[in-house]
């Protein structure tokens, strides 16, 4: 099979991106009226996970993709599905380990046992010298934590400080005492009970999660099966390091699976134009005729988290300019590509100034080859509906950027 890909004439919509924006939900119709739990369902169902990050200079990074894909709706729904104790409405999300430190679905929590018994993986394996050299905190963790979770690791540095403080043992430091907390919940020893602004609460699992989840412990060749299967769904075709990429996976562990699932028909191997490795197309994914509207991604938004990937698909170079020190930045510290029709079309420096009620752009860069006339107004559009989820009363534009006089003069 031969699918178009981003080499193909621009005046061709490539299959290959209509097929990825497709699987991330951007081809699904925008919920009218009020956005519900089903809704966040059905968004939670493409992306499979919603990345967490600390920075919040915008928005924080969990909140944002599922607005670029629904609209306009209440961050409360995120967090009643993550953190909530409400009985009625049984928790849809869970903390762990996945692409990074993500939320994903409930159910998904038992296809990485295999990574808790690895004690998380990756740099997060160092933290297990604890269980030789302080076995004692670790027990006195889980001790704390079963008796007064969910708590925060300040909470248990306080209850574990002081010397033989209530019978609990030894003092502890602050630093062990959070590596501990890292620890345990890397082998999936304890869970993110809920959250205090984002100060992650520990708590046990068996608290948290239903107990036939508790209860599934799938084969590691399943599990990263499964994984692999949903990498391929939520990217719609990929190439295996693609795949790879979406759960962090070792090389050996993705493409044994994706050998296996190439043999079983779940997935079919294709060419892309312009890709120099094979590509694999999830078999019921379906192709729409032309993706449009418009969505503001933030930078770790699943559909360009891994920036090979965006370059191949839409020769767009993306890197984000956190680390960067601000003289060598080339377009600012927290940017969003901004997605028109299919297609990147540009990118803003975004800051929400809620001292101010403003949402500030200093800088907007219209990419190569494209249009201003069209890009403007829309953006403007984008950029006007973000203040007002935000809660913020104006967008001010500053002056870095070909784009910022003609979006200023929009927004004046």
């Amino acid at each position: 099979m031969l699918i178009n890909g981003s080499s193909a004439e621009a005046t061709e919509t490539p299959k290959v991106v209509d097929s990825k924006l497709a699987a991330q939900g951007f081809a699904d119709p925008p919920p009218r009226g009020e956005v519900t739990r089903r809704h966040l369902q059905r968004a939670l169902a493409r992306t499979k996970l919603l990345q967490l990050d600390s920075v919040n200079v915008a928005v924080r990074a969990h909140y944002m993709p599922l607005f670029s894909r629904l609209g306009a709706y209440s961050p409360d729904l995120v967090d009643a599905a993550a953190w909530s104790h409400r009985a009625r409405q049984p928790r849809l999300l869970v903390e762990y380990w996945a692409h990074e430190a993500s939320l994903i679905p409930v159910e998904d929590w038992p296809l990485l046992r295999w990574r808790m018994r690895d004690f998380g993986g990756a740099w997060r394996r160092r933290g297990r010298d604890l269980l030789e050299r302080s076995p004692e905190l670790i027990n006195d963790v889980l001790s704390v934590v079963k008796e007064l979770g969910p708590i925060g690791a300040g909470g248990l540095e306080r209850e574990l400080g002081g010397g033989e403080r209530q019978g609990r043992g030894p003092w502890w430091n602050r630093t062990d005492t959070k590596r501990a907390c890292e620890l345990l919940f890397a082998m999936g020893e304890l869970t993110t009970g809920t959250r205090r602004g984002f100060e992650r609460l520990y708590d046990l699992p068996e608290r948290v999660l239903p107990a036939h989840v508790l209860a599934h412990d799938p084969e590691d060749d399943e599990a990263i099966r499964a994984l692999v299967e949903s990498s391929a769904q939520a990217l719609g075709v990929a190439t295996e390091p693609d795949l790879r990429d979406y759960y962090r996976l070792s090389p050996a562990q993705s493409q044994q699976a994706v050998a296996e699932l190439v043999e079983d028909g779940v997935l079919e191997t294709v060419a892309v134009h312009g890709w120099r490795q094979p590509a694999y197309r999830y078999a019921a994914a379906r192709l729409p005729r032309k993706v449009t509207g418009r969505a503001l991604l933030c930078p770790f938004d699943p559909l360009i988290w891994e920036r090979s990937r965006a370059e191949r698909l839409f020769e767009f170079r993306y890197r984000i300019e956190i680390y960067v020190p601000e003289p060598k930045r080339q377009f600012g510290y927290y940017v969003f590509p901004f997605l028109l029709n299919g297609e990147l079309v540009a990118r803003v420096d975004l800051k929400a100034d809620r001292a101010a009620g403003v949402l500030r752009v200093p800088g907007a860069f219209l990419e190569s080859g494209r249009d201003p006339g069209d890009t403007v107004p829309e953006l403007s559009a984008a950029l006007r509906d973000m203040a007002t989820w935000l809660g913020l009363d104006d967008v001010v534009v500053g002056d870095r950027g070909d784009l910022a006089k003609p979006l200023g003069a929009v927004n004046s």
